[in-house]
């Protein structure tokens, strides 16, 4: 009779521990945060009229590790999204379908720069949440 009252125990604890780990792999798979960069400032177009643009962007991420990668390199993502900012013109900016491509453009440079420094791209998305052109 104890064995079998210890050998409930037992599953009972072991079902238990199998549950928490499935709770623990499902968490990690639905985790989904988001990074708000400072926003942007930056003259673009080239030679002859001054041409601003100011945005504010959001970085999707799906893991803990990734939040950290990105927080650890944001000066080298803020310094290459800058440099991407002022390269545009006004074709590459006046359109909603050209500032699309332009998330797109920039969503790959953090990705790009995240699988230099880290191995892996890490960033699923990026957002333009502001995105004004003067």
């Amino acid at each position: 009779m104890f064995k079998k009252l210890v050998l409930v125990i037992l599953m009972v604890f072991s079902i238990q521990a199998v549950w928490a780990e499935d709770e623990a792999e499902k968490a990690a798979d639905d985790y989904v945060n988001y990074i708000e960069l400072k926003p942007f400032v930056t003259n673009f177009g080239g030679v002859g009229k001054s041409r601003f643009l100011k945005c504010e962007v959001t970085i999707q991420v799906s893991s803990e590790n990734a939040h950290h990668a990105v927080n650890h390199h944001m000066a080298h993502i803020r310094n290459d999204i800058v440099f991407l900012l002022s390269a545009q013109t006004d074709d590459t900016v006046g359109t909603v379908e050209a500032q699309q491509e332009l998330a797109k453009k920039a969503l790959k440079k953090v990705q790009d720069i995240l699988v230099e420094e880290e191995g892996e791209g890490f960033v699923s998305d990026l957002f333009f949440t502001s995105f004004v052109v003067q």
